[in-house]
């Protein structure tokens, strides 16, 4: 499952709305991105994210059922926020349930990691010195790059 939208998002009510009468799940593993107060050495006051509606939402559904097609879950969902975001606000939330805890840690992994390299999300800082767009990260691609197998 999952959802683009600019409200923010209760984890302890997501696992529970994920998992509920599930009994078979044996590991449920979750992340959390939330919005930092600095980049580098710059202070960040404001991170804008913008997407392109129905193209961002297929993207994430095609990583989604990757994800379910390489490991055995028996539930997962991605939700991820747009619009503007102050400094500890969450930004994504990934939850991925497996009967086995290495699954659910492998592909949470895999999500957040292709979430940044694949996801079309667009990111705007804004600080004391000015708005600035935010460049791709090599460290983004690297880490990305062990799941093309």
């Amino acid at each position: 499952m999952i959802r683009v939208q600019t409200d923010d998002f209760d984890i302890g009510a997501e696992i529970a709305a994920l998992t509920g009468g599930k009994t078979h799940i044996g590991g449920v593993v979750t992340f959390t991105g939330l919005v930092r107060d600095f980049a580098g050495d710059a202070a960040i006051s404001t991170m804008t994210l913008e997407h392109y509606p129905g193209m961002t939402e297929r993207m994430l559904a095609d990583i989604e059922a990757e994800a379910n097609h390489r490991w055995p879950l028996d539930a997962s969902l991605i939700v991820h926020r747009h619009g503007p975001l102050g400094p500890g606000e969450n930004i994504v939330l990934v939850i991925t349930a497996s009967a086995h805890r290495q699954a659910a840690f492998e592909a949470a992994e895999f999500l957040v990691d292709w979430l940044k390299t694949k996801a079309p999300f667009w990111k705007r800082e804004a600080g004391p010195d000015g708005d600035r767009w935010v460049e791709a990260k090599a460290t983004d691609d690297r880490a990305a790059a062990r799941w093309r197998k």
